[in-house]
C-alpha cells in the first residue's frame, strides 16, 4: 500500500515509517524538517507542515492511507481532518495520547487527580480531537490511543488490544513501547477492524 505520515521524525512517527518499510508499504515521510527521517527502503522524505492545510493535502492526495503523529499542542485538530477530508486519502489514522481512555465507567484519565499536571493541556487536546473525529459522517479515520506510557522499546509483536478503557498489566503498570504500537497501527492498516473508531494498545 502507499502510505503517508505526517510527523515522521519524530518517536512514534519514525517507528511507524520503519515498520511500514519493514513489511514493504510505499511510504511518503513527511516531517518539517525531512533530514531528520531515516533512510530506509521504499520511504521517500518530504517537507511539508501541519499548519498548511492545502500543501498537505497535495502531499496526502493519491495514498491509501495517512496517519498524522504530532503533538496536538503543536496542531490544529480541526485542520488535520480538514486535509485528510480534502485529499481523499482513502484511510486517515491517528496516534492519539491515552488521556481520553477510562479508568472507570465515564472517567477519562485526564481527569483523575494523579494525572501529571504538564500533560494535562496536551491531554485535553487530544480527547477534543478524538470527540471532533466522532462528529464525523464522512471520514474513514481511527484514533489509536497508547497506554500511559509511551516510551522507547523493543519491538516484540506481544501486546493486547482494548477499546476505550486504559490497559493496565498485572503488576498495575500501564505501558506500550513505540516500537510495539507501531506493530499494532501496521496490522490496523493492512486488516481494518476498528475503523470509525478508537482502540488502544498495551501490554
Amino acid at each position: 500500500m502507499k502510505i503517508a505520515v505526517v510527523g515522521a521524525s519524530g518517536r512514534a512517527g519514525s517507528r511507524i515509517v520503519a515498520e511500514l518499510s519493514r513489511r514493504g508499504h510505499t511510504v511518503t515521510a513527511i516531517a518539517r524538517n525531512p533530514d531528520k527521517i531515516a533512510k530506509l527502503p521504499n520511504v521517500s522524505a518530504k517537507p511539508g507542515d501541519a499548519h498548511d492545510q492545502a500543501a498537505l493535502a497535495a502531499l496526502l492526495a493519491g495514498h491509501d492511507a495517512a496517519i498524522t503523529t504530532i503533538h496536538f499542542l503543536a496542531s490544529d485538530p480541526a485542520k488535520l481532518i480538514g486535509v485528510a477530508k480534502e485529499s481523499k486519502v482513502g484511510r486517515y489514522l491517528v496516534v492519539g495520547g491515552a488521556g481520553s481512555l477510562e479508568v472507570a465507567p465515564g472517567v477519562q484519565l485526564v481527569r483523575t487527580p494523579n494525572f501529571p499536571a504538564q500533560y494535562k493541556a496536551e491531554a485535553e487536546k487530544g480527547a477534543a480531537f478524538l470527540d471532533l473525529l466522532r462528529q464525523e459522517k464522512e471520514l474513514n479515520w481511527t484514533f489509536l490511543s497508547p497506554s500511559a506510557l509511551f516510551v522507547d522499546g523493543e519491538r516484540t509483536g506481544k501486546f493486547r488490544l482494548g477499546t476505550d478503557q486504559l490497559l493496565t498489566a498485572a503488576d498495575g503498570k500501564s505501558w506500550i513501547s513505540f516500537e510495539d504500537y507501531a506493530v499494532a497501527m501496521v496490522d490496523e492498516i493492512e486488516r481494518p477492524a476498528h475503523v470509525r473508531q478508537r482502540f488502544t494498545v498495551g501490554y
